[in-house]
């Protein structure tokens, strides 16, 4: 993949100069649900992508974009190291590429973090240490500005009664928030080859009685955005989450195979979504590597 990285400086400019203002230094997860003891502040910036080290593919290029990027949580959407999660995939094809991001970064694992021999994405675990949630679980939650940040683990149960649904549920309990995004890896939504996630759909409906805004995930190596919608799929414009899937951070590229309901944008580059949290609203801003692909926009919290 050759590295195509003129003209997005321009392209970028607008997103740098809000990362700059926007405070959002990390402060670190807080697994249990905890706040954060710093001060609230009024903007934050998160930058998200999944699917990200394959060795000779886009991560490199993706990891020079976050070079660019400054401040914020990076969002990890899964599938991290390619094939397997071992630790030779982190050292060789994830590291080089996103390791110098470690102490902002904020990851979930996926469905290759769990290929590993004991299927426990124990070097996934031993890689990103407590930046991943308690061990074995890795799902937390944290503060980033006015926003509440859930990362789950749809790789483990998640079916009603599950130990991480009562986490869920009792996190959005306690930390009630205006504005809440969550993310994992596999989409209960897509237009990719991998096609929809069903058994996810128990943490859409939970999230959706609480009220979330915006859900983060991967698996499908490709862009996409929907209409905020409820979890059967159907379009809800007032307590409907928007679903983007950005599978852009590296690994080998899919395209679209059909287009789903509510689906609006979709799109094969390599690239990081940004996204800016307001005080009762949010803007995004997707931009690819080699600035042949952007999709923007901004939404408002319940």
């Amino acid at each position: 993949m050759p590295r195509q990285l003129a003209g997005l400086a321009a392209a970028l400019a607008s997103v740098v100069a809000l990362a700059t203002c926007s405070g959002s230094s990390p402060s670190g997860p807080t697994p249990g649900g905890g706040d954060n003891p710093t001060p609230i502040a009024t903007t934050a910036t998160v930058y998200a992508a999944g699917d990200i080290g394959e060795c000779g593919f886009g991560a490199l290029d993706t990891g020079s974009l976050l070079d660019r990027l400054p401040g914020g949580y990076i969002l990890a959407l899964g599938d991290l190291a390619y094939m397997h999660g071992t630790a030779a995939n982190f050292r060789d094809c994830y590291d080089p590429a996103w390791g110098r991001h470690l102490d902002r970064t904020r990851p979930v694992p996926g469905n290759h973090e769990y290929e590993n021999p004991q299927r426990d994405a124990r070097d996934y675990f031993d890689y990103f240490g407590d930046l991943a949630g308690p061990r074995g679980l890795g799902y937390y939650a944290y503060s980033a500005g006015p926003w509440r940040i859930i990362a789950l683990n749809s790789e483990l149960p998640h079916e009603a009664g599950s130990a991480q649904v009562a986490w869920l549920r009792t996190e959005l309990s306690v930390n009630r928030a205006q504005c809440t995004l969550a993310y994992w890896h596999r989409p209960l939504f897509t237009s990719g080859p991998n096609g929809d996630n069903p058994d996810t759909r128990f943490l859409w409906s939970t999230l959706i009685e609480f009220g979330a805004e915006v859900v983060l995930n991967g698996h499908d190596h490709m862009y996409e955005r929907f209409e905020r919608q409820n979890a059967q799929g159907a379009l809800d414009s007032v307590n409907g989450m928007r679903q983007f899937t950005v599978g852009t951070g590296g690994a080998h590229s899919y395209s679209p195979v059909t287009q789903k309901p509510n689906s609006v944008v979709r799109g094969s580059a390599y690239g990081v979504l940004v996204l800016t949290l307001l005080n009762g609203s949010y803007q995004w801003d997707f931009a690819s590597t080699n600035n042949s692909f952007r999709d923007t926009g901004s939404g408002g919290c319940h």
